[in-house]
């Protein structure tokens, strides 16, 4: 069945077989949690429900109503609070989610991508002993650190109800050794997205340019950024899609560059560059974008260029830990 669903509460529903919830805070995640309900993996009826307030969700949500939904799919209206029992999760590093599942206990706990957080959770649930479950950057309180780790005591205890469901390319070892700690790891291939047809052709220019938080996270100095873009637009007209968290400060810059056409962010590339043709090209800073979008565009001819960050445009604020980290797809599928 295709065709948008009304928008449903989350209360008072009565039905002979359990409804499942999804809980998304990015656009990402709402397009994951759709694929994995399509896959099956959280019952013949979810409910997806996104955090209030998030412009970038309400423009997911709006392209997802008009490819029409999968079978057994709702969307809720957004509300700030997670639902109580979600199965379907997408920060695994958020102290809300935390505190679910140690007073809720969801009978299973599918987690799905949430860009490079995804491997830094792989990472942490393969590592032995557990490690708290934070973000790569954080520097936590001692609470707060108490949370991660007995979230991490948590998900252990009952690996074998929880499921990591990613589209990003894991490396061999860390696959196996996240299996062997008693987790089940699914890869998809953004199936669900990949059968729906093309509604509107992509951008004119050859080159598209994805955005990059880098700036705004205070990791790359933006002059090296701004001047590199220029010197590409100088070559040729660039398409420019926004990343969900860039300064608008920063793209108000973008826009004044002659050759830059900023199209307007909130939807995943991965839904809003589906129409690209052979011959055109996407360039990108470090991502995980890089890896969904050559499983979707290079079986179309369209080249998925990573673009490595070199050593000078990093702040002090990189360490080159974290620089390794962010840039481990940009060559990983070749």
């Amino acid at each position: 069945m295709n065709g948008s669903s009304p928008d449903v509460g989350i209360e008072g529903r009565s039905h002979v077989r359990k409804q499942e919830s999804a809980w998304v805070e990015s656009p990402l995640q709402m397009l994951c949690a759709v694929e994995a309900h399509h896959r099956g993996l959280l019952g013949p009826s979810t409910l997806l429900v996104p955090r209030s307030g998030l412009r970038p969700l309400a423009a997911t949500r709006r392209e997802l109503v008009r490819l029409g939904l999968p079978s057994g799919l709702e969307l809720a209206k957004p509300r700030e609070s997670m639902p109580r029992g979600a199965r379907a999760v997408g920060d695994a590093f958020s102290g809300k989610v935390q505190l679910r599942w140690l007073t809720s206990r969801p009978s299973r706990i599918v987690i799905v991508d949430d860009g490079l957080a995804t491997i830094r959770l792989l990472e942490l649930l393969a590592a032995g002993p557990a490690k708290p479950l934070l973000r790569a950057r954080a520097e936590p309180s001692a609470l707060r650190r108490a949370l991660g780790l007995a979230a991490a005591l948590r998900l252990r205890v009952d690996a074998k109800r929880v499921t990591i469901f990613t589209a990003l390319p894991v490396p061999d070892k860390l696959a196996q050794a996240v299996r062997k700690a008693g987790f089940e790891l699914i890869n998809h291939d953004f199936g669900w997205l990949r059968s729906q047809p093309l509604a509107e052709p992509g951008p004119t220019e050859r080159t598209v340019v994805l955005g990059t938080s880098l700036v705004r996270n205070g990791l790359v100095h933006r002059e090296r950024y701004l001047r590199w873009l220029t010197a590409l637009a100088e070559e040729e007209p660039l398409a420019y899609f926004p990343h969900r968290r860039e300064d608008p400060v920063d793209l108000a810059l973008i826009r004044e560059r002659p050759g830059i056409t900023v199209h307007d962010g909130g939807a995943p590339a991965e839904m809003t560059l589906r129409g690209l043709d052979a011959g055109q090209r996407v360039i990108s800073l470090p991502s995980t974008a890089i890896s969904s979008l050559r499983v979707l565009l290079e079986p179309r001819g369209v080249e998925v260029e990573p673009v490595d960050v070199p050593d000078d445009w990093w702040t002090s604020r990189a360490k080159p830990s974290l620089r390794d980290h962010l840039q481990m797809f940009s060559g990983a599928t070749r």
